[in-house]
């Protein structure tokens, strides 16, 4: 079985809307009003090097689609890795390597099957539908020092399992890292 792990930027308050840019009124709210320290970031490297594919929903692969193939330094491992989209709209996608899932069914399918980790990035929508459905597997967390009150939220109250710490840090930003592994 290939562990299906769910990496979030989120604020104090739940909110993982828009940490990089967006719809939200406080966009980019990760690098806009926490000061940068670099060891904050490191699980996200970690994942990238770890990760066997990544899992998103359509409109976290419209945002990165367009932006994330160009950059080949930060991304290389990504853009070279099996992407999977779950949507039924999407038809004919532009990134290399990706495959379009329809159902949860099938991404029960993909988790079912060979192979290493599945990455799952910015997905709030899809997020809560695997962690209604049981597909998760493990959580990683970066939260930051600031609470927004209002936007997407990681967690809608139809998760099921629960959750046991398996790694956390905390950074001079004021950042926390949370691993927690979903036991059901």
């Amino acid at each position: 079985m290939r562990p299906i792990i769910i990496t979030a930027f989120v604020s104090l308050d739940g909110v993982m809307d828009s940490p990089g840019g967006g719809d939200h009124p406080r966009a980019g709210w990760t690098f806009k009003e926490v000061p940068f320290v670099a060891e904050a970031y490191e699980l996200k490297g970690t994942e990238q090097l770890e990760a066997s594919a990544m899992l998103m929903g359509r409109q976290s692969y419209d945002e990165f689609a367009p932006v994330w193939p160009s950059m080949v330094e930060d991304f290389a491992e990504y853009n070279a890795m099996p992407k999977y989209v779950v949507s039924s709209t999407l038809t004919d996608p532009e990134w290399h390597n990706t495959r379009v899932l329809r159902s949860l069914d099938e991404v029960a399918e993909l988790r079912q099957g060979e192979g290493g980790p599945i990455i799952v990035h910015g997905s709030a929508r899809l997020g809560q539908a695997l962690a209604a459905a049981g597909l998760v597997d493990r959580y990683h967390l970066l939260i930051f020092p600031v609470t927004l009150g209002s936007g997407k939220r990681l967690f809608d109250g139809n998760a099921t399992g629960s959750l046991k710490l398996v790694d956390q840090a905390a950074y001079s930003n004021g950042i926390i890292k949370a691993v927690y592994d979903v036991e059901y």
